[in-house]
This record gives C-alpha cells, structure tokens and sequence, in this order.
C-alpha cells in the first residue's frame, strides 16, 4: 500500500492485523459517540492562515521537563503494543528515539521495563495505573528508576474499566475467545508467523517479573479488573509523589478542577485525556476541554493533550488551544502494525511535515509562538 498520509496506516493495520487486535486499538467504549468527537472536533477547528510572515527559520523543537524533544510529540502509553509487531514496544520506541522524542511505555506491556529501556539512545518515560495491588505499584516504580526512567505518567481516568462492546464481538474478550482468536491468526499467516510465533513471550512483562510467573493475554483483562481502583482520591497518592524524584505527569484530566488538583497534588505536568474515548461515553472531547484548562493551569505546569490527533495539523490545534505538546496512541499503533519501526519513524516524519506546513501558512515560526491567535473564531 502507498502510504500519503497517517491517515494511511489504519487501512494497513486493518489488513494485517487479526480483527480482535484491530478492533482493540481502533474501539472505544459504548457506542463510541467521544471516540468519534475527538477527532471530529479536532477537524473542525479552522486554522488562522497568513501569508508573507517570513518563516524561513521554521523550528519543531521545543522543551519538556529537561528534554529536548524534535517535535512536540510523545508516543503514549499503549497497552499490549507487543502483540501489534514482534517485541513491538522495543520497535516503537527505537522509532521514537531515531526521530528524537520520547516513548512512554504502559504498565501492560508485553515488553517489560528491563527489556525496552536498554533498546534506546534516549530516556524513557513509563506509565502506571493507580492499582490495588501497591506492592506493584512499588516494585514497578523501584525497576523503573533502576532502569533509567525520567518521567512517570500516572495515568487517572481508569478507577473501573470502560465497556467496549467491540471487544466482546470481535473475540478479544466474550464466549469462546481464545478459539476465535486462534481462528483469526490462521487467517493472517503474516501476524501469526512474524507476532504470534517468532513475537513471544506474549505475557504482561511488568507485570510477570513481579509476579514471577506469566501473565499472558488470557489474564490481561482479568487482571486489570481485580486491580483497578476506584477508592482511590489525590491524598492516597502522596507516596508515590514523595517516592519518585523525577517529572510526574497527570493523564486523564478533562475538568478545570481536575488539573487545579493535579497541579497542588504537585504534578509537573498533565495530560488532557479521555482515555481516547475508551472509558466514559459521552465526556467531552480533548479538543473542547483544552482551552478552559489551559486557562486554569497554564504556565503552573506543562500541558500535553491526546485522544483525536490523527495528524500534524491536529498536532498544531492541540498547541493553539493551550497544550505545550501532544501524545499520540492509535496513530504509532497502526503505523507499528502496518511496518514496525521503520513506519512508526515515517509517520513521525510526516507528522513533522505536517506541522511544517501548517506552521509557515499560519505564520509561527516556533512551537512557542502557536497560541489562540492562530485560529479562526
């Protein structure tokens, strides 16, 4: 397939992907009513376009905790991005160190910590649930500072799972799953003999080195059911605060209190998110929550945004509404089904060319100076 665009690689992962691991990455919860508003909304956000600005010293770069980043882009957490490519988190983050920005590893993971920090010429950043289990949560923190982490994305809006009914109609979860998800793989010889034979161990990484057994894919769900919390408020979250010396940022904020919270918590950064509209149907997009956040919070801590951005031209709304920069999931999940690292690369290269275009037609020469003045309305 001639890939133009990012919008591209989700017609390849759609082919080459058994469909319980293509609907996993593209669903979201209920009837997908937020799923598909935020990337409508992005869309409709119109651009402020001037011409003659002089941008000839046109520059992506900016600045996040410490870290010069190429773009202002970070891979997020994706879970069992392992089982989209062989030792797929190690082949996106590899792509994300070669294009200069940061790679964010999820708790279930099917690489563990161990294996995809030493892979990489740059730091990594990893993601973490607030669970039950905090004996995990402690060893995970341990490993991951053992291993070099920098950032910890404490992810937030997942007190209870979400109800994603594609799940249980295309075998990822429902009666007879594990057949059906057999069935599947005989269908894509490709995935079944380049992921599902030469790709293993198909375990939850992390989550197996404390456990010391495997934990494949059969107790992905299970486990994440028995280990979520929803007792959980900011004041139970101190230690990890006093435990973990480096940036910590807040994912799944959509309130202004929320990120009020999050910044006298002592988060050094958040994350405007609904969980890619995988939780709670019906929220507000990241594109209508961004700019009464930003005005809460701005310049207090660093705001990043997800859920919706498809592409460079959402990258640069995203920085016109308020964010300081974006995280993209499902865009690297395609491109990392469609061909692995090498396609995670060039869609950050198109994301950059994007930008590059939209940049030079609304008249920023930096990230810094995209701002509310850039749109229209």
């Amino acid at each position: 397939m001639n890939i133009a665009s990012p919008a591209d690689y989700r017609a390849a992962a759609r082919r080459k992907l058994p469909p319980f691991l293509f609907h996993y990455i593209d669903g979201g919860s209920y009837s997908e009513r937020t799923l598909r508003n935020n990337t409508e909304d992005f869309e409709t956000i119109a651009l402020r376009q001037l011409v003659l600005r002089n941008v000839s010293g046109l520059d992506l770069a900016t600045n996040l905790f410490g870290e010069h980043l190429a773009l202002p882009v970070v891979l997020a957490p994706v879970g069992l991005t392992g089982m989209y490519a062989r030792r797929g988190e190690v082949q996106a983050a590899r792509a994300a160190a070669s294009r200069g920005v940061p790679f964010t590893l999820s708790t279930v993971s099917v690489c563990p910590i161990e294996e995809v920090s030493p892979a990489i010429s740059r730091p990594l950043w990893f993601q973490l649930y607030v669970l039950r289990d905090r004996g995990f949560m402690r060893n995970v923190l341990e490993r991951a500072a053992a291993a070099g982490v920098t950032t910890l994305v404490f992810t937030v809006d997942m007190p209870v799972p979400g109800a994603r009914y594609r799940d249980a109609h295309s075998g990822m979860s429902g009666p007879f799953a594990p057949a059906r998800r057999i069935a599947q793989a005989i269908t894509h010889p490709h995935w079944a003999w380049n992921v599902g034979l030469r790709g293993t161990p198909h375990d939850l990484g992390n989550v197996s080195r404390y456990l010391g057994k495997p934990t494949g894919l059969a107790d992905y769900i299970g486990w994440l059911g028995a280990n979520f919390d929803p007792s959980i408020a900011w004041r139970d979250l101190q230690w990890i605060r006093d435990f973990w010396k480096g940036p910590i940022v807040i994912k799944g904020i959509l309130d202004p209190q929320d990120a009020r919270d999050a910044v006298s918590f002592g988060a050094d950064g958040i994350v405007v998110s609904n969980h890619g509209g995988r939780q709670l149907d019906g929220v507000l997009s990241s594109a209508r929550a961004l700019p009464a956040i930003s005005d809460a919070v701005k310049g207090q801590a660093k705001i990043l945004a997800d859920s919706g951005i498809r592409s460079g031209l959402d990258v640069v709304r995203a920085l016109a509404l308020g964010a300081d920069a974006v995280m993209i999931g499902r865009s690297f999940a395609y491109a990392l089904a469609a061909g692995g690292e090498r396609a995670v690369a060039n869609l950050l290269d198109l994301f950059a060319q994007e930008m590059r275009v939209a940049m030079t037609l609304t008249g920023a020469s930096t990230v810094a100076q995209i701002g509310r003045h850039n749109l229209v309305g």
